[in-house]
């Protein structure tokens, strides 16, 4: 019975972006190919409006819609977790869905490619989780995984545990370590930022239970999709109305602009209810032409195309001091232009959440930040040079290490998956 179960098992990380898969093999643990070559694929989900019971993931997905294929784009499904809407259903393709099952599909669809990667069944799981889900409600927090279970079981796996994904993203560290250390992991990633202390080396990487080596942990949920968030209403939402002064003389109503820069609520927009709402604030705009942006994008369903082009410029802005935002899509000849500065500016009081949450935790630890031998980023926002150079001043007697932002945090469940289905 033993060999079997090793043979079936794997680690998982369902990433707010991006998603991948960690086998267990003789040889160790090897990440799986999971669309076109890829160890990752990015967590979307396209439904053709003319094929009930066809869904494209991933790349392709993106592909589609941005092909003008119509249908309905779903990202950052994982940011439903914890929330009233995951129980929810919505129309896909012709038909009405749960949110859960969308999120099983997902699923599905991970574990059908690697098992073809493979060559064989997975039935064994070890799933990264966040350190919350949900900031301040253990209620909401404890549904979150529930529910996540629950939908890897829907999608075939049997055996189905949990583990944090900043501490997977430390199993993997250890790995090229010579010496022991103590090491805060920054797992920053779309959804939320995630950190752990924990003593890690090459005489305790053999221990079976790593408990007493996590000396702390601690999250929140902020992170890349909500640096989109902002840096999206300051560049891109002005264009199309946000910020502007009313015809009453107030400043344009929001809520529409906040959904239009939140990846998880942009298909809430795609119904007759915002047409409605379209229709009742083209007496509050003075310029007509933002008027037409906004309903054009609305209509013509860009809500995500807009925000990956910002989400494109955010991450040029770590290798570039300026970028354009291409908007040509919406009206001929437009486009802003933007800055690192005004980048570092507008994400500031984020940073700063995060360099003050990594430093209490550890505090929690019983350690002062100089007695941290390294800090380990990983997670795919932390690619920002600005998010790093944020830690540097609070942490400047560590060295900075960068890990696989893609690829750490599933290895290590790999890891972890080898040693609890042994």
């Amino acid at each position: 019975m033993t060999p079997r179960r090793a043979k079936s098992a794997c680690g998982l990380d369902f990433g707010t972006s991006n998603s991948g898969v960690a086998l267990v093999t003789p040889q160790g643990v090897t990440l799986a190919h999971v669309e076109d070559g890829n160890t990752t694929v990015p967590s979307a989900i396209f439904f053709p409006s003319e094929a009930a019971d066809h869904a494209v993931y991933g790349r392709a997905a993106m592909r589609e819609y941005l092909d003008g294929t119509h249908g309905r784009l779903m990202r950052s499904l994982k940011s439903l977790l914890g929330s009233r809407l995951v129980h929810e259903r919505t129309a896909v393709g012709g038909r009405s869905l749960a949110f859960t099952d969308i999120v099983t599909l997902y699923l599905r669809m991970l574990r059908d490619r690697a098992e073809q990667h493979a060559g064989r069944g997975l039935s064994s799981v070890v799933l990264g989780r966040p350190v919350r889900f949900v900031d301040d409600d253990a209620e909401r927090d404890a549904d979150a995984q529930a529910t996540l279970g629950t939908c890897a079981r829907a999608a075939g796996f049997r055996d189905v545990e949990f583990q944090l994904e900043p501490i997977a993203a430390a199993f993997d560290y250890e790995r090229g370590l010579a010496s022991e250390e103590l090491v805060l992991v920054v797992d920053v990633g779309g959804g939320t930022a995630d950190f752990t202390v924990v003593r890690v080396g090459p005489r305790l990487r053999e221990r079976p239970d790593r408990a007493a080596d996590v000396l702390a942990n601690d999250g929140i949920h902020v992170a890349g999709t909500d640096f989109d968030t902002r840096l999206h209403l300051a560049w891109v939402m002005p264009a199309l109305g946000y910020g502007s002064t009313s015809t009453k003389g107030l400043a344009m109503p929001s809520p529409l602009f906040f959904d239009l820069s939140t990846w998880h609520r942009i298909n809430l927009l795609y119904g007759a209810a915002t047409r409605e709402v379209l229709r009742e604030l083209r007496e509050f705009f003075v310029d007509a032409r933002m008027y037409a942006r906004l309903r054009k994008v609305v209509n013509d369903a860009l809500g995500h195309e807009l925000l990956a082009r910002t989400e494109t410029a955010k991450i040029e802005m770590s290798h570039a001091a300026h970028a354009t935002i291409d908007l040509s899509h919406v009206e001929a000849g437009l486009a802003v232009d933007v800055a690192r500065a005004e980048l570092q500016a507008l994400l500031a009081a984020l940073l700063a959440r995060l360099v003050t949450m990594g430093t209490d935790t550890v505090r929690a630890a019983g350690l002062s930040p100089d007695a941290i031998s390294t800090v380990y980023f990983t997670g795919g926002s932390s690619g920002m040079t600005a998010l790093r150079e944020a830690f540097a001043p609070a942490f400047a007697y560590s060295r900075m290490a960068v890990g696989d932002l893609f690829g750490s945090v599933v290895s290590g469940l790999g890891i972890d998956a080898a040693r609890r289905f042994p």
